[in-house]
Parts: C-alpha cells; sequence; structure tokens
C-alpha cells in the first residue's frame, strides 16, 4: 500500500487484528486493532533476528509525517549498532522513572540545603508552597508559566513577601536540579521578584526597650523564649544563632566567650562573641532553668533547638505584655455587606498596619547595633560584633578577630542597656563595667 495520511484515516476494523505495510519493504506499516485503534509500527532484524517496534499511536499528534520522523531516528540507531526498540524501552523507562517535584524537593534537601542556617524556613517553604503545586508532576515538565501561576497564588492570598522567598528558594532549587542532571533548564529564571521589599529599619525607643523587658515575666512565653530574647538584645547577635545555641559553644565561661561555629553563621565562618557580665548571668540562668542536653534553648518539645521563627510567632502573640503596638482596626458601617474581594482587601490593610507597627527579633539587633555606634564606636567594630560581612580583599587576608575591641564594644552597650533599664540617661563619663540588670 502506498501511504498517504487520507488512506490510513479510510482504514477499518475488522473482526481480528491486521497490518498494512508500505510499498518498498521498509519495513514501515500500521497495525489496526479490532477497535480501530491504529499504531505506527516499524519491522527489522537486529542480530539475526527479526523485530518489531511500535512508534506511536495514530492521531492528530502523530500523522504521517510524524511517523516517518520516528521512522528515520529508529533506522540511525540501527545503523549505529543499536536495537532501536530497547533504546525506545529505555527511553520511556527513563521517562517513567523521572524525579517528580516531590524528588527534586527531597533531594534539594538533602544535598543542598541540609546545611545552611536558614535550613526549617527553606523546608517549610518548599513543603508548603511548591510539593502540594508541583509534587506528584515530572520536575522536567514544570514551566515558566507554572511558576508565574504559583507565584500570583501567594500573592493573591496576601502574602507577597512569601512569594518573594518562594521564588529565592525555588530557582536555587531548579538550579540544583540542573546540577545534578534532574530537568534540563530552570523556569525560573528571568521571572522577577513578584512584591517589592523595603528594607526594614525598625530601632526600638528606649521606652519601648524597657517595656518589652518588664513585659517577657507576664508573657504567655517558655522559660527558653525569655531568656533567648534577652540575650538576643544583649549579645546583639542574630535570632537563629542564639535560639539554636548549645551549651558547649560556651564553654566553662571563664573565657567570657560564645564560639559560633561555622555551620551555623549566615557566613560559614567561626565568629567569636565576647560575653559581657549581663550575657554570662543570662546563659547561667538558661543552662540551670531550661537547657537540656545541649541544647541551651531548647524547643518545647525538648527535642531540638528553638527556631527564630518559634521567636518571631511568641512575639505577635504577645504583642500586649511586650508593649508592642497594635495595628487599629478600621471602623465600618455594620449596615454594609463587604463583598469578598473587599473583605481580602481589608484583612490585607490590617496585615500591612500590623507589620508596620510591631517589631520583630532581628529589630533587637538592629537596636544593639545602633546603640554601639551611638556608643562612639565606628561602624566598622560593629560590624565585626555583628558578624556582617566586610567588602573587598580586606576580609580575605585581615584573619584579626578585633576581640579586645568587640569586647569592649558588647561591654559598653551592656552598661548603657542596664541605664535604659533602669531608666536612667546615658552617662557623660566614660562607661564603665556594669552588673546584670534584675529580672
Amino acid at each position: 500500500m502506498r501511504f498517504t495520511d487520507k488512506g490510513i484515516a479510510a482504514l477499518k476494523a475488522k473482526a481480528e487484528r491486521y497490518e498494512v505495510w508500505e510499498d518498498g519493504r521498509t519495513g514501515f506499516g500500521v497495525r489496526v486493532s479490532s477497535k480501530g485503534r491504529r499504531s505506527w509500527i516499524f519491522m527489522y532484524r537486529f542480530g539475526g533476528k527479526a523485530r518489531r517496534m511500535t512508534l506511536g499511536n495514530y492521531g492528530p499528534g502523530m500523522g504521517l509525517a510524524s511517523a516517518r520522523l520516528k521512522l528515520a531516528q529508529a533506522k540511525n540507531t540501527l545503523d549505529h549498532g543499536e536495537d532501536p526498540g530497547k533504546a525506545a524501552i529505555a527511553e520511556k523507562w527513563t521517562e517513567r522513572e523521572a524525579a517528580t517535584g516531590k524528588d527534586l524537593v527531597d533531594e534539594y534537601l538533602e544535598r543542598s540545603a541540609k546545611g545552611l542556617r536558614s535550613y526549617d524556613e527553606i523546608k517549610r517553604i518548599l513543603e508548603r508552597e511548591v510539593v502540594p503545586a508541583w509534587g506528584r508532576r515530572k520536575a522536567k515538565s514544570i514551566k515558566r508559566r507554572d511558576v508565574i501561576l504559583l507565584l500570583d497564588a501567594i500573592v493573591d492570598r496576601g502574602s507577597p513577601i512569601m512569594a518573594n522567598r518562594t521564588l529565592n528558594w525555588v530557582r536555587r532549587m531548579f538550579n540544583f536540579g540542573i546540577a545534578r542532571e534532574l530537568i534540563d533548564v530552570n523556569p525560573s529564571s528571568g521571572i522577577e521578584a513578584p512584591s517589592q521589599e523595603t528594607e526594614r529599619e525598625r530601632v526600638l525607643t528606649e521606652d519601648e526597650v524597657r517595656r518589652l523587658w518588664a513585659g517577657l515575666p507576664a508573657a504567655d512565653v517558655t522559660d527558653a523564649t525569655r531568656l533567648a530574647v534577652k540575650l538576643l538584645l544583649v549579645t546583639v547577635q542574630r535570632p537563629s544563632e542564639v535560639s539554636a545555641a548549645r551549651i558547649s559553644e560556651f564553654g566553662d565561661l571563664k573565657d567570657r566567650l560564645w564560639t559560633i561555629p561555622g555551620e551555623r553563621t549566615k557566613k560559614s565562618r567561626v565568629h567569636l562573641v565576647p560575653l559581657s557580665d549581663q550575657a554570662v548571668q543570662l546563659i547561667e540562668d538558661a543552662k540551670r532553668s531550661c537547657a537540656k542536653d545541649d541544647l541551651l534553648f531548647p524547643s518545647p518539645d525538648g527535642n531540638e533547638a528553638m527556631t527564630s521563627h518559634a521567636l518571631s510567632k511568641a512575639f505577635l502573640r504577645n504583642a500586649t505584655a511586650l508593649g508592642i503596638p497594635q495595628p487599629q482596626v478600621p471602623e465600618r458601617d455594620p449596615r454594609k455587606k463587604l463583598t469578598p474581594e473587599e473583605e481580602r482587601e481589608a484583612k490585607l490593610a490590617l496585615k500591612r498596619e500590623r507589620k508596620r507597627v510591631s517589631f520583630t527579633p532581628h529589630d533587637l539587633r538592629r537596636t544593639g547595633f545602633t546603640g554601639i555606634t551611638e556608643l562612639g564606636f565606628t561602624r566598622f567594630i560593629a560590624d565585626r560584633v555583628t558578624n556582617h560581612t566586610e567588602a573587598g580583599v580586606g576580609r580575605v587576608y585581615d584573619r584579626y578577630e578585633y576581640l579586645r575591641e568587640k569586647r569592649a564594644a558588647l561591654e559598653a552597650w551592656g552598661a548603657r542597656l542596664n541605664e535604659i533599664l533602669a531608666g536612667r540617661k546615658r552617662a557623660d563619663s566614660k562607661v564603665v563595667a556594669f552588673r546584670p540588670a534584675a529580672g
């Protein structure tokens, strides 16, 4: 039979399955089932034995031209000494076994993100935002449009900043997938962050510091949370570094030094933090009241360290006790019934207002940094205290730890903090060593 699209379409079903072959002994044919389904087939010899393979099912996506292309590819494979039938089966098996979105998430978390300081946050974002949307899909099938729709859905539910965070970790995950040959392209490349972010500039006033410190005993938080908040303000370190502190990092406290290992710092470099009298007292209090095993601030179940996310939730949950201003709910006309869109906008407005007036655990670190510079220490020294990255080649060659300067800065900040808590103005004379504040 001379193959044409019209001729193939005209083939009718019979009581038994039958095959029709193209003229010229090309090995190219069509198999027609008893129900009228047509499939393109190729008959060939390999290793002295007759073999056949299915090239695909006849249909809109697999007409005569497409079938001939498949036939040419099979013959090319045969010319190179390979069995095209086995190659096709292997290709189908590879596709069947291809990584799903869930596989990609799991491998990224295990092989790349596990050692990162923000691992818990990354895991939470990917498992909550990505897995439900793409978990069962083949990772290679995820397209740019899928990423855009995922981010739009997060923004539409009122979480624009979470959409930014999701894009950041999704992009890194796809780059990891390319390096591991799980996918071929990064569908998130070139997608801009859905929302514009403004850097927080919140620094607590002296009155807010006093209200926060005085409100901690009455707040509905664990001893671990209470002491972690105080230590954060006293040492000016990152919330995640404080919340996950290990007892072994402080030694016996005789050296009054906290050694934060590189795997727990943002810059993956060991950071030495001199401890003031007040910091030492807080650490000793924590060791007596809440520490478990090597965890200075364990989570409520006691099996792992507290997270910085838990600190943030504690702040929001205890806003009144900690003296955090409360957002004002706009008054509504009770006679007016809001549409679902108006209701959503009202909730978003309240959320934005809550974020504007509240403060976060990281604001305590910014407050301490500002307090150190206000005491006359340079920003360079304040950066050494807080382990900020220094620009330029100096950071590579300068291995001096600035312990003496950092100790002076933290002791001066501790003394100033004691003055604030006592309601005293800053002393005109040089700041001297201090004793721990009560509470």
